[in-house]
């Protein structure tokens, strides 16, 4: 039998309950146990010195009977059966519970181990705390202590014994918001003097002393705007307080509290700090209050943690090796870019980064022209009543950048290319035999990031897409998105990184029909069954005029990033007037099919920097070859040798300083320079030279001429090894 929670609402003392089942009295397991009212909670089971507990009964029991007063001849009072709610668990099975019942009830239902190792629960796949009652017809996760989908629990959870630690070590200071993130969990505090990178281990050492008095028991409250308004008011909380004043009038308002710390929080959390034990602050960072830069500046504490110690211990080493990979160091030690407050957020690139972004775009160009694509080129400065029309205006009006009025007109920096690629088609008509038509574009967009979520190439506010826009008739649809993935495959294999899809599914906020957007989704589904891919859903996560596949890959340290994009889209074309005659002489709109596979040339360069940790496969290398002569008198042949190369294709540089040849090996290493060739006396007479490759590979002494050869073919091949000789 399902065992459920029974919360009836009665008034006066409670001496003594009778169960009864089918008009008979119900057994109990424990029967001798005392009972208690706790004041506006219900029945509660309770022993003497013990925290009361819910009482578990069966959920198909008819009635039950309360005995008030202090006599226990009092008159029987019958209590209305319960409504039950209905729970759908992953296997299909049916949870019956009552009306009201949490995540937690509903695992305490199935069983008191479940419940035990509960750590929150999904409902209709979205992550919630496992206290929240559950809507009749639920589709119910319970994710246990462990489980990888519940580490956002876990580290929601320690941020707040973060903040607890650093209110004791520094009494005084200001809590603002604490969530968990990614990889991790922050929390952002108002500090009289700040602490350093030192008092980290500090804070770690006091959060180890919170954790080993408990376990404590994290208590959601419901209460009121004002009431939280006026507690955090009362405490000097003015980051609380302004939140607080920040929600809408009749939202749910809660405090979650342990061991005596109370925070203003959704959720969720676990039931009790016990599961906290392998957890890192990592750094400290300065950040605005709210992302402002006109408002205070608050130290963040950034932290991680995991539900095993292994998984730490393997987190924290991929961190150090992230560490030594940056992309941002690793520009600078290469001399490939930099970035200056000059211009936030727009990388200015050096002459060896400019090879970098060049031989993608030649990558590009190459593989967009085998596919039928045609290269446009359009402005970055439109009237603003385009991105009106288009829709973008109310959904990325806060993300452009806008001139003052010229002439009577107001203009904005283009945050994306779509709008101009349809002004592009719409300048002559189209048959349906003209379609598909295939417009690509190295297109400079600029997007107003907040400069506290700016992050070297990741995240820039100059961005240059490898954007295309494919124009095309209906059933042209899932072969055009087949050929989009297909190409896809081919650029992420050119640099060897795997590549895994996500459907994004139609968001809250959205353009069109709901039969519009079934058909669209039904249709990328088609594609990605034809093209052979695995995808995971993503609902909610679309564009708001598309559906799309977000393709995401994972790097040589084991990280995801997400990269490329492909969309479609049946709205734009309607805001934009964009038609094309059918075979009857009718007007019909296509629908366009945007896509990005590099995602953009900025973010996709940092991430190769980072991937291959700046020791680039040779087509890519900023400098190919590096010829070091052991002497100044071989520097004839040296001359000759950096000439045959550079007139075969390859980038090759001369060292000519007068320094050791180890430490011209040296300096070559550290700029990763792919290929070395070393020459010396008996390498000049005889026109060798001895070959050496990036990590101290000796490939013997060979004829100028067989290097040449050799190197030219493996950077036409574009391989990221050099093959077997």
């Amino acid at each position: 039998m399902d065992p459920a929670v029974v919360e009836p609402i009665l008034d006066g003392g409670v001496h003594e309950l009778v169960l009864l089942q089918e008009g008979q009295p119900a057994e109990l397991r424990r029967p001798h146990l005392g009972f208690e009212m706790v004041a506006g909670a219900g029945v509660e089971i309770a022993h003497v010195g013990l925290r009361p507990r819910q009482m578990r009964l069966d959920a198909r029991l008819e009635l039950i009977r309360v005995r008030h007063g202090g006599n226990l001849s009092g008159e029987l009072e019958q209590i209305p059966t319960l409504q039950l709610v209905k729970a759908i668990l992953p296997d299909g099975n049916e949870l019956d519970l009552p009306e009201g019942a949490s995540g937690l009830d509903a695992a305490r239902a199935i069983g008191p181990r479940l419940a035990d190792a509960t750590a929150a629960v999904e409902v209709d796949g979205e992550l919630r705390d496992l206290r929240l009652p559950l809507p009749d017809g639920a589709h119910l996760r319970i994710l246990r202590v462990g489980d990888k989908e519940a580490l956002a629990v876990l580290r929601h959870s320690t941020a707040h014994v973060l903040a607890e630690a650093v209110q004791h070590l520094w009494p005084g200071t200001k809590v603002a918001i604490g969530p968990a993130i990614d990889d991790g969990f922050y929390y952002d505090f108002e500090f009289a003097e700040p602490p350093s990178e030192s008092d980290l281990a500090r804070i770690e050492d006091e959060m180890r002393a919170i954790l080993a008095r408990g376990p404590h028991a994290f208590e959601r409250v419901d209460t009121t705007r004002e009431e939280a308004v006026e507690r955090f008011n009362a405490e000097g909380e003015t980051y609380k307080v302004e939140l607080a004043e920040g929600l809408p009038e009749g939202d749910a308002v809660t405090f979650y509290e342990h061991d005596g710390f109370v925070d203003l929080c959704r959720g969720p959390h676990l039931q009790t700090t016990k599961p906290i034990r392998a957890f890192k602050l990592t750094s400290l960072a300065g950040a605005y209050w709210r992302g402002d830069s006109d408002k205070q500046m608050l130290t963040r504490i950034y932290g991680t943690a995991f539900f095993d110690q292994a998984e730490l211990d393997a987190y924290l080493e991929q961190i150090e090796e992230a560490r030594r990979r940056d992309h941002r160091r690793l520009g600078r030690e290469l001399d490939l870019f930099h970035l200056s407050d000059t211009s936030p957020g727009s990388p200015y690139w050096h002459p060896r980064g400019m090879v970098l972004f060049n031989e993608l775009g030649r990558l590009w160009r190459e593989l967009n022209a085998s596919r039928g694509y045609q290269e446009v080129r359009t402005p970055i400065l439109y009237d603003t009543s385009l991105w009106k029309r288009s829709g973008h205006w109310d959904n990325y009006r806060d993300k452009m950048f806008l001139t003052e009025q010229v002439e009577g007109r107001q203009f904005g920096l283009k945050p994306m290319n779509c709008p101009g690629h349809v002004e592009i088609y719409n300048q002559r008509r189209h048959s349906y035999r003209d379609l598909p038509l295939r417009l690509a574009e190295q297109g400079l967009v600029h997007r107003n990031e907040d400069s506290g979520s700016m992050h070297g190439l990741l995240r820039v506010r100059h961005i240059t897409q490898d954007d295309a826009h494919i124009f095309c008739r209906w059933d042209q649809v899932e072969e055009e998105v087949v050929g989009c993935l297909e190409l896809a495959s081919v650029i992420y294999a050119t640099f060897g990184l795997d590549v895994r899809a996500e459907l994004s599914l139609r968001p809250a906020k959205r353009l069109g029909s709901e039969e519009e957007w079934d058909r669209m989704e039904s249709a990328l589904r088609a594609a990605l069954a034809t093209a052979g891919w695995d995808y995971v859903e993503n609902p909610g996560d679309g564009a708001f005029y598309a559906p799309k596949i977000d393709l995401h890959m994972t790097d040589s340290i084991g990280r995801s990033w997400q990269m490329g994009t492909i969309q479609l889209d049946g709205w734009m074309p309607q805001r934009l007037d964009a038609t094309y005659t059918t075979s009857d002489d009718q007007l019909e709109r296509p629908f366009m099919i945007h896509r990005a596979l590099f995602g953009s040339f900025e973010r996709f360069i940092g991430i190769l920097i980072e991937h291959f940790a700046g020791a680039f496969p040779l087509w890519l290398a900023p400098v190919q070859v590096a010829v070091l002569p052991l002497s100044s008198e071989l520097r004839s042949y040296a001359d000759e040798v950096v000439a045959e190369l550079r007139a075969a294709g390859l980038r090759a540089e001369l060292d000519a300083r007068d320094e050791k040849v180890g430490r011209k090996i040296h300096d070559a290493e550290v700029q990763k320079v792919p290929v070395m060739l070393v020459i010396g006396g008996r390498e000049a007479e005889a026109r060798t030279v001895s070959v050496r490759r990036h990590g101290g590979v000796d490939m013997g002494v060979k004829p100028l001429g067989e290097v040449v050869v050799e190197t030219v073919a493996e950077a036409r091949e574009r391989l990221l090894e050099p093959a077997p000789r």
